[in-house]
């Protein structure tokens, strides 16, 4: 197991290992020495989300990529897919979002892209992990070598044309009655502007950061104000972003959520009717529910399950010929446009649904009758109970009950010292009962 990198980037709490300042200037120098190529200036770009800590670690990597020779340009509150789209097309060396996505405040994160401002590779991120607890000194910058830093103006402008660009040209939201919901994140400048921009009578809520109010009671992890916003307003839609905004939930006009895997299904039978999707089908991750496969095998389409995060939707589309690819938790991977999950791009792709159609949303975002699934978390505070004998017999008990007709998926969380016990099938009662018992003994296990 990786001491500093998880499943996406490193994270943690603010100011506690692994998210100190220390730690974040050693990752400037370590990546810093592991993205040269050649002699040419070399540049790093840093984009964060609304996070207090966002200051502190910004200023430590400026220092940690300035010594290791490197320009740094500073982009200031950005959602993650602009810092991938602005790595590739400033000609960046590397790029940098501070951010701890969906987590609440205390926490922060760093996550990497390459030149191609796709995130890095578990190889990339091993050889710069083996470069975090060494003396660098010898491998920095000489005086006269040293990068500088600059602050990149125009940002919100940029990734705003950027999206809109997504749409088919001359498509407009006039008449469409839209609350967006920013999580008070990186987005609460261009989510708002693009949509009415676009035309669409735009109501913005959990657009005023303060450092400590980032998915707090809002965004894609907890829909209830915008729910609430959108009845109050009798709106058309809600979009529901996160913190750094590369997820999307939407909520319909009726008030009720939307989840990722209904999100693919509007989007996959779209861009095959429009001849646009490529590979045959979608690739998700364990966690889509089995209704989302049926769906897609009646229409002749495959799904194509990863392990749980976007990078490993990413690698599998391009190393397989897939355009598009997500996670039920609303991570929506579109090659065609984007490197990374794009929470804004996806909606603006439902949005086009909707403009194209007469049909309210309730009825465009419901593809299919979702499996019964239930999902558990099991909070430890150290060793791993999942290797506890009688924690083991339970989980293939389980796996025998549920048999052909249903799933049993269990995994420890990439970012928090959580056990997820995920369970679907056509029977619901079996299903909570399989979860349950596995739950309780770990939890006995964890005590």
């Amino acid at each position: 197991m990786n001491k500093y990198f998880g499943t996406d980037g490193i994270r943690g709490k603010a100011n506690a290992f692994p998210m100190t300042a220390e730690v974040a200037m050693k990752v400037g120098m370590a990546a810093g020495i592991s993205f040269r190529r050649g002699n040419h200036r070399h540049r790093v770009v840093i984009g964060k989300d609304t996070r207090l800590s966002g200051y502190m670690i910004e200023n430590a990597l400026v220092a940690g990529f300035t010594a290791a020779g490197m320009d740094v340009l500073l982009l200031g509150p950005a959602p993650t897919p602009a810092v991938a789209m602005l790595t590739k097309s400033m000609r960046c060396d590397i790029g940098v979002m501070i951010s701890a996505s969906h987590n609440a405040y205390y926490d922060n994160g760093i996550k990497l892209f390459g030149p191609d401002g796709y995130k890095l590779s578990d190889d990339i991120e091993a050889s710069i992990e083996g470069l975090l607890d060494k003396n660098l000194s010898s491998l920095l910058a000489n005086a006269d070598g040293l990068g500088r830093a600059t602050r990149v103006e125009g940002v919100v402008d940029r990734y705003v044309e950027f999206a809109k660009r997504t749409l088919p040209q001359g498509m407009s939201l006039d008449g469409i009655r839209i609350v967006v919901d920013s999580a008070n994140g990186a987005a609460y400048k261009a989510a708002p502007a693009a949509l009415w921009e676009l035309g669409a009578e735009v109501i913005s809520i959990g657009a005023e950061p303060d450092g400590f109010n980032i998915n707090s009671g809002c965004g894609s992890t907890n829909t209830e104000m915008l729910r609430r916003k959108v009845h109050e307003t009798r709106a058309d839609i809600g979009i529901a972003l996160d913190g750094d905004a590369d997820r999307v939930l939407i909520v319909d006009e009726k008030a009720q959520t939307v989840d990722g895997d209904q999100i693919m299904a509007v989007i996959s039978e779209y861009w095959k009717d429009i001849a646009r999707l490529k590979g045959g089908g979608v690739v998700a991750t364990i966690m889509s529910n089995l209704g989302l496969e049926r769906f897609l095998n009646d229409k002749g389409l495959e799904l194509v399950r990863t392990k749980v995060g976007d990078r490993y939707v990413v690698e599998h589309m391009r190393s397989h010929g897939f355009n598009f690819g997500g996670e039920q938790s609303g991570h929506m991977v579109m090659s065609d446009f984007t490197t990374t999950g794009d929470g804004l791009i996806a909606a603006l792709q439902i949005l086009s649904v909707v403009r194209g159609g007469s049909k309210p949303v309730s009825e465009v975002c419901s593809k299919f009758e979702p499996v019964p699934q239930l999902l558990k978390n099991v909070r430890y505070d150290d060793g791993d109970p999942l290797e506890n004998e009688r924690v083991v017999e339970v989980i293939e008990d389980g796996r025998s009950r549920l048999g052909k007709s249903g799933r049993l998926v269990i995994r420890p969380s990439g970012t928090e010292p959580l056990i997820r016990v995920m369970a679907e099938g056509d029977d619901e009662k079996l299903i909570h009962e399989v979860v349950d018992e596995i739950v309780d003994t770990l939890k006995k296990a964890a005590a």
